[in-house]
């Protein structure tokens, strides 16, 4: 940029952050600016890691972030995406070799595509296709990023000069009034546990004690076929996390002590914490198993407190997005409730919540509600600006009108609803068929200590013999693996080793484990403490 068409000027990115008065700019200035030549993307086209403009409008070539995505992300970016149609014997007139309006491929954001199967929210990546057909229609201009997280704090520094808010407010420096709808996008489309095991071992706690439990999801994101473009997250294994346990709900820490440890075991293992897991369940008294049907379309789904919940770990684990203005949108965390269906079975829920509840809950807007179907607005204060709310409904006469939001509105404007299931075939990562117990159970009975391990893995006090088939289907268990982690006594590097062998990745490591000093350490160990 420069004040003269002939002056070279300066980088735009020279003037980030700066205000019109520390710019030295008074009214009726002319600037000039030199653009970049940039086309315009197009995300099958994109490589594995690209450099995207970090503003939301036009910008200069010195103005990129590099961002490491997801590598479904990376995957998904490189299909082409469009919905394949066979030939219409009816309405075809062309060849087999011709193609017309009638079996030409659509695109994966297609309306009458997503109405015929009844697909309620698109896929992230159409989603994003039909983003960027809509912002970078044009060849040859400059490129716009396609998506912009909604932000309802008030901007610290206002270009006006005026004190910051609350001593001074104008429009420029105040978030615009919101508009809550439901949302037409999903980040994850399905949640595929690789083992009903896993859900049924979870589940034992409340069989044991009627107390709910939490425990977090970790597993991997993979493409998924069920929808154009994609995404489910697989679950192979659910850590349950220091909690207190009652009938009506638990209390935990975020984050806890060991959640670090956890994600770095994880890690490790080729997984990552893909999303949280808790029971809601009340037997129905009826000495048949059945319990009792607490959400269905007439009460709620997901209640305020758990919206604000899910909300806030959404925030902690944001999703990197190379289309974003700054380099992140949203999340890929996922919430699941296992609770009642109407045919009174046990059944589990999926969902996430939408940006608008992000947002929301970082400006500190919204509270839960004694009822749990209804989100309260909080009121103003010196610390927390609240704009207009509304939202959009269809009245008795079937028109679309507007609702103020304020004091409350339906949890339903904030809830965005995924699948769920099992594979055809389970073949779950962690393959142990003696499991060994699950962490923080002390509340059943259930403790892990190294009598425990020693068994797990045929150790006795004079002797270890067993098979490497044996140790190494032993330790197959995501459980045991982060007890031997909290011990301190393998090095990194044997960890490492040790998560290869565990999963299966490298099954001749087992050789490389157990001649390794820290893993003749941990035997020691658990022999002379037996």
């Amino acid at each position: 940029m420069a004040d003269s068409p002939s002056f070279k000027g300066h980088p735009i990115s020279k003037f980030v952050g700066k205000t019109v008065q520390e710019l030295g700019l008074k009214h009726g200035d002319l600037l000039f600016a030199t653009i970049g030549n940039l086309s315009t993307p197009n995300p099958a086209d994109k490589p594995d890691e690209a450099t995207v403009p970090i503003t939301g409008g036009v910008s200069a070539k010195e103005i990129f972030r590099t961002v490491k995505q997801s590598p479904v992300d990376d995957k998904l970016e490189k299909l082409d995406g469009k919905i394949q149609r066979p030939r219409d014997n009816k309405m075809c007139k062309h060849g087999d070799k011709g193609m017309c309006e009638y079996c030409m491929p659509l695109e994966p954001y297609d309306l009458g595509y997503q109405e015929e199967h009844k697909i309620k929210h698109l896929s992230f990546h159409a989603y994003l296709r039909k983003l960027n057909a809509q912002a970078n229609k044009q060849q040859g201009s400059s490129y716009m990023a396609p998506l912009d997280e909604p932000d309802y704090t008030v901007a610290k520094k206002c270009p006006s000069g005026h004190p910051a808010w609350p001593d001074g407010i104008c429009s420029k420096c105040q978030p615009s009034a919101i508009t809550l709808q439901q949302q037409s996008f999903r980040l994850v489309d399905h949640v595929e546990f690789s083992s009903s095991s896993i859900v049924d071992t979870f589940i034992n706690s409340w069989r044991q004690t009627g107390e709910q439990r939490i425990g977090y999801l970790y597993g991997r994101y993979e493409q998924y076929e069920g929808v154009p473009l994609g995404i489910k997250a697989v679950v192979e294994a659910i850590y349950e996390p220091p909690q207190q346990d009652d009938r009506d709900g638990v209390t935990l820490s975020l984050p806890w002590n060991e959640e670090k440890d956890v994600d770095k075991m994880a890690s490790l293992c080729g997984l990552q914490k893909v999303g949280v897991i808790f029971t809601d369940l009340l037997d129905a008294g009826e000495g048949t198993g059945s319990v009792v049907c607490k959400r269905h379309i007439d009460s709620y789904f997901l209640s305020s407190l758990e919206i604000c919940f899910a909300a806030e770990l959404q925030r902690r684990n944001p999703n990197p997005s190379k289309w974003s203005i700054t380099g992140q949108f949203s999340s890929k965390f996922v919430t699941c409730v296992i609770s009642g269906n109407v045919e009174k079975n046990i059944d589990i829920s999926t969902f996430q919540v939408s940006t608008s509840a992000e947002a929301m809950v970082k400006a500190d807007l919204i509270e839960p509600s004694v009822n749990p179907a209804v989100m309260r607005i909080k009121e103003p204060s010196k610390t927390r600006y609240v704009p207009d709310i509304f939202y959009s409904k269809i009245n008795e006469y079937k028109r679309k009108v507007q609702e103020n939001a304020k004091p409350a509105f339906p949890v339903e404007y904030l809830l965005v609803t995924l699948t769920h299931g099992f594979p055809e075939t389970e073949s779950s990562l962690f393959s142990s068929s003696t499991k060994f117990p699950i962490e923080n159970r002390a509340n059943i009975g259930t403790s892990q200590d190294i009598a425990k391990l020693a068994s797990q893995l045929g150790i006795t006090r004079s002797s270890f013999t067993t098979t490497p088939q044996n140790l190494q289907q032993a330790l197959s268990d995501f459980h045991l693996l982060n007890y031997i982690h909290s011990l301190g006594i393998l090095s990194e590097d044997e960890e490492r080793v040790l998560a290869t062998v565990a999963t299966g990745q490298v099954p001749d490591n087992i050789n490389l484990l157990v001649n390794s000093p820290g893993w003749n350490s941990l035997i020691t160990i658990i022999q002379s403490s037996l």
